[in-house]
């Protein structure tokens, strides 16, 4: 069972697809436009999105190109564009995968597990650990040194994002468009939730042991130096 968001037109080709997905046990949302896929993917962000090319407000090109500006969520073009050309800048400029239509419901069902079953595999580890910090994703919990850390939703993607690159220096940018979902914001809001963090693991910007903030630059999440 997967979260899919169908971005279709047609009203009677959406209908269709919600019955299809739906009776493979699927949780299906729908919208009819780029902007509101932009929006869904943004606030409740899906496992795959199905996505036609002729979209009334925008093309479907460009909305590709803006949701891999915001999110790395699997995409499969659904569209009856037969061209060959136009299916590589696709695929090169981010796709998942590309369907013709139309297409059968056991065709779609097998295409839309392959991609989820490609996701899945490249998806970050269900546990993560740096030092005393200890996070499981699955279950959503966070512990320092064995005790549960009280985070919100916010908090615990900020930290599950920089735990899972441990080490590296991680973009203000990135962390709006990966953490927040936005491609534009203001670093005040980062540094609101850095400063929350940093309280909840007992540390100051001053004083950090797990968050090190680079000037200009953006966060890192580290082991903490035993000599410290």
């Amino acid at each position: 069972m997967a979260s899919v968001l169908v971005v279709e037109d047609d009203a009677n080709v959406r209908t269709a697809l919600i019955r299809e997905l739906g009776a493979r046990s699927h949780v299906v949302r729908s919208v009819g436009t780029a902007m509101d896929a932009l929006r869904e993917v943004t606030q409740s962000p899906p496992d795959v999105v199905i996505l036609d090319l002729g979209l009334p407000d925008l093309d479907g090109a460009e909305v590709l190109k803006m949701l891999r500006g915001i999110s790395d969520v699997p995409v499969i073009i659904a569209t009856a564009r037969d061209d060959e050309p136009e299916i590589v800048r696709l695929l090169n400029a981010g796709a998942d995968d590309y369907l013709i239509k139309p297409f059968s419901a056991e065709h779609l069902s097998a295409r839309l597990a392959a991609v989820l079953r490609r996701s899945a595999r490249s998806g970050p580890a269900a546990e993560l650990s740096v030092g005393g910090l200890h996070i499981d994703l699955d279950r959503r919990e966070a512990l320092l040194d064995g005790k549960s850390l009280e985070l919100t939703r916010r908090e615990f993607d900020l930290l599950a994002y920089l735990a899972a690159r441990p080490g590296r220096v991680v973009a203000r940018r990135e962390l709006l468009a990966e953490v927040w979902r936005q491609a534009y914001g203001d670093d005040q809001t980062i540094d609101v939730h850095l400063s929350w963090l940093r309280r909840k693991l007992g540390e100051t910007a001053a004083k950090p042991r797990y968050l090190h903030t680079v000037r200009g630059v953006g966060v890192r999440l580290a082991e903490p130096d035993p000599r410290s």
